[in-house]
């Protein structure tokens, strides 16, 4: 009888991650902060243990020591659970001797270790996803028609579905068609399901559950390096795919465009996606600290960590990370701080933040709006941050701008007085 505890769960944690550069400059994708306290990585991991899912595999080749830190020392089981959670690392071996080369390559490398769980179905996720789901319900649909490969998909809208993987299904959602961000207005025209003007399309959400015996026939068989893009047109003319409806909230998050505003819009007052839920919750590393202190402040729409101290200061519609410190004058908009992986001893406002190496956090006097503020970032008194039009794209020695939007990153220093900004303004 099938079981969730024979399903494996893959987590894939990216290359290089440049689409999120220069947050994936010094940390792997997955172990980006997101939401104040959290990193992507709790998101997939979080929705297996909700489902009922234990054994949990993530993929990754780069920068990844922080990922191995927080991952070992927060999924943790005890001596009496059979669930884990692993890194597998590429590695060279006498079979390959190559980085992964993509998404399905990754998994291909990893065979072995897949056959080794004895695990009867493979869950494949993204690592760079925000959504809450239950995939032991995707699991029983899998199960329930037969298949060889389930498809979790969502309605889309026509503006999304260049980006996408767009599908047809037939009357038992049996995928019939698959054509990967399609960009020809008259083959989206075809690729229509739904009567439905704003959402037309069906559109697959990176996730994927293989019987584990396709997984190792397709992948061993074939030099496919991608799931999206080559294993799953493939496979509908060999295999039986079937599309698992999924209509709750999701985005992928794996830009820093989207990184911003997904993040942006959970410190709205009835945000779309709410990290807590009594019965679904996200998990991450437990820390033991204070509450955050909030001297004589003016805060408006914001997402605010535990371990902070803000010193009259106006922050509005921002998410502000732990153990940030923000001093006296500073106006912050539009903005996610992600705070500190640590205290700064004897580093305080009457030391003065006007020397080239100011205290880690938000310095006196600053105006900081539109930008992404990365951890144990130095913002010296009076720094002026403004977001650029949409669509610049710049990189000196101190900051970045992606999409419009500035980003300081990990243990950045910005020395007093400096302004960033379009120079028209």
């Amino acid at each position: 009888m099938a079981s969730l505890d024979r399903i494996l769960a893959v987590i894939l944690g990216g290359g290089r991650g440049a689409r999120l550069y220069p947050l994936t400059k010094l940390r792997s994708k997955p172990a980006v902060p997101m939401g104040g306290k959290y990193r992507l990585i709790d998101i997939p991991i979080s929705n297996c243990l909700n489902s009922g899912i234990y054994r949990i595999a993530v993929l990754t080749q780069f920068n990844s020591v922080s990922l191995h830190r927080h991952i070992s020392q927060t999924y943790v089981f005890d001596v009496f659970h059979t669930g884990w959670v692993n890194i597998w690392a590429a590695e060279q071996t006498t079979d390959n001797a190559d980085w992964y080369q993509g998404t399905a390559d990754a998994v291909r490398k990893q065979l072995s270790q897949i056959r080794s769980t004895h695990a009867e179905n493979v869950l494949v996720l993204a690592g760079d996803h925000l959504y809450r789901m239950d995939y032991s319900e995707m699991a029983r649909f899998h199960w329930e028609h037969n298949a060889d490969i389930t498809v979790a998909v969502q309605p889309v809208r026509t503006d999304e579905a260049s980006r996408l993987g767009i599908l047809k299904r037939d009357a038992n959602c049996r995928i019939t068609r698959f054509a990967e961000k399609p960009k020809d207005p008259a083959l989206q025209a075809e690729m229509v399901s739904r009567d439905d003007p704003v959402r037309p399309f069906l559109g697959s959400m990176g996730i994927y559950m293989f019987k584990t015996e396709t997984l190792c026939d397709v992948l061993e068989n074939n030099a496919f390096d991608d799931f999206g893009g080559q294993v799953i047109p493939f496979a509908l003319n060999n295999h039986e795919v079937f599309g698992f409806d999924f209509d709750g909230y999701w985005e992928d998050i794996g830009t820093i465009r989207s990184f911003y505003e997904t993040n942006l819009a959970l410190a709205d007052p009835n945000p779309r996606f709410r990290l807590f839920d009594p019965e679904k919750p996200i998990y991450s590393h437990p820390r033991f600290l204070p509450g955050s202190i909030v001297d004589n402040s003016v805060l408006e729409h914001v997402l605010l960590a535990e371990g902070c101290s803000l010193k009259r200061c106006e922050i509005r519609h921002s998410v502000i990370g732990l153990r940030s410190q923000i001093h006296s004058g500073a106006v912050i908009l539009d903005t996610i701080i992600m705070g500190a992986d640590y205290y700064e001893k004897n580093c305080t406002e009457d030391r003065g933040d006007d020397s080239d190496h100011p205290c880690i956090g938000i310095g006196r006097d600053c105006f900081i709006q539109g930008a992404i503020i990365d951890k144990n970032a130095r913002i010296g008194r009076g720094v002026v941050i403004k977001p650029f039009p949409r669509g610049t794209e710049l990189e000196t020695a101190d900051y970045a701008v992606q999409d419009g939007i500035v980003v300081i990153p990990k243990n950045g220093v910005i020395k007093p007085g400096t302004v960033i900004g379009p120079k028209n303004e």
